[in-house]
């Protein structure tokens, strides 16, 4: 039994960053193309590969060998033999999309659905990749930007108020006179102009949000919208949605049907293990008005960043509702050094910041350091990592005993 460096997918979507991924590996940069996300996990859109002697054998390939082993008697028993998280590095130099992810059986559904209808898998128009839900946490590596979830009505209708559009302005009337119960009629009507209504519509928001920029970040970020995305409506979210700013080591959590978008910044993601996303603006990709209109839950939100809680295991965790996934932040120097619980499930460990050692016994040690990523069966023993080093951590939750 022992612990297996990972070799990992990186994806080159057009809204990353030409440098922090890069930055964080030790190679060199900036890179030719963004580099979005690094994928560490089984996902077949970018499966993790993990060094058996002298082969590279992919992670799931691993697992499928020996489930009970790598991922540990509970984690089978709930989520069958597969690694039931994936773990991502996420840099986006440009905002990405206005999106919402599906419940489990939305997923369920929706994936049987377009199966049926002969949509091929890579197709643009598809929806449904596979048929998992998609809550996830996302924890800040550096300032990190986003929208999360439809704010208060009444401060959506303060924020918008000074910028609405002509085109908009029945459905605002709407929104102003019936509070959260016009926060669905609103967000429909914004997805469902005319490309002449955009157009025009957009116009007049850039001349009003400008005037603005300078009082709140709400009407700054309308600006920088518009310029990545002339035309789209989803430039009137941050008055609509939470605009969310997560200091270093900060988090928030993401549960299904929220919609949301991460404009800027680099973080840790951690998710179940799934790629359906439903969009809805900020993005030349495939919009399905009548679909997201029906994943997307339309309730007022408060959002609270979430800062990691000191456990007994000498780790802090980041806590949050998710049966799939749990994130949680180590931290060693020479004064303190770090033990694992011995009741662990599939860990798979990420080197932030540092160099250090880890060690299964005294004769299996490994070095680690900044880029680094490992994977920690299940069934192995106690493991200890000293040296001075930061390590983000994912791992199944265990049931309360």
């Amino acid at each position: 039994m022992r612990i297996y460096r990972l070799e990992n997918v990186i994806q080159p979507y057009a809204w990353g960053s030409k440098t922090a991924i890069a930055e964080l590996l030790g190679l060199p940069g900036p890179h030719d193309v963004p580099q979005a996300e690094l994928w560490m996990g089984t996902h077949p859109k970018g499966p993790s590969m993990v060094r058996v002697g002298a082969k590279r054998v992919p992670l799931y390939q691993l697992i499928e060998q020996n489930p009970m082993v790598m991922l540990g008697a509970d984690s089978v028993r709930r989520f069958g033999a597969v690694l039931p998280y994936l773990f991502k590095v996420l840099a986006a130099d440009q905002p990405l999309s206005i999106q919402a992810h599906p419940s489990k059986q939305e997923a369920i559904d929706g994936f049987a659905r377009e199966n049926q209808a002969g949509i091929a898998l890579d197709a643009t128009d598809r929806n449904y990749r596979d048929d998992n839900h998609k809550p996830e946490i996302i924890c800040a590596l550096t300032p990190f930007w986003a929208l999360n979830g439809f704010r208060p009505a009444a401060d959506a209708v303060r924020l918008m108020e000074p910028v609405c559009p002509d085109d908009l302005k029945p459905a605002f009337k709407r929104l102003k006179d019936n509070g959260v119960d016009g926060l669905n009629p609103f967000f429909k009507s914004m997805l469902t102009l005319s490309a002449n209504e955009r157009e025009r519509a957009s116009a007049q928001m850039l001349i009003k949000a400008k005037s603005l920029a300078r009082q709140s970040p709400v009407y700054g970020w309308m600006v920088t919208l518009a310029e990545w995305y002339p035309a789209d409506m989803g430039i009137l979210s941050p008055a609509l949605l939470n605009l969310i700013r997560l200091s270093p080591r900060q988090a928030m959590y993401l549960p299904a049907g929220q919609l949301h978008a991460y404009l800027d910044g680099v973080g840790i993601e951690l998710m179940a293990n799934s790629d359906n996303v439903l969009r809805g603006g900020l993005t030349p990709k495939h919009v399905d008005v009548p679909e997201l209109l029906r994943v997307v839950r339309f309730g007022e939100t408060t959002i609270t960043p979430l800062d990691a809680t000191p456990m007994e295991t000498g780790e802090c965790c980041y806590r949050c509702p998710a049966e799939e996934f749990s994130l949680s932040m180590i931290e060693v120097d020479p004064s303190r050094s770090y033990a694992s619980p011995s009741a662990r499930s599939i860990e798979i460990l990420l080197c932030t910041e540092g160099k250090g050692r880890i060690a299964a016994d005294t004769n299996d040690a490994l070095s680690i350091k900044k880029g680094d990523s490992l994977v920690v069966p299940a069934a192995l023993d106690r493991y200890t990592i000293d040296g001075y080093v930061t390590i983000y951590k994912a791992s199944v939750p265990l049931p309360i005993q």
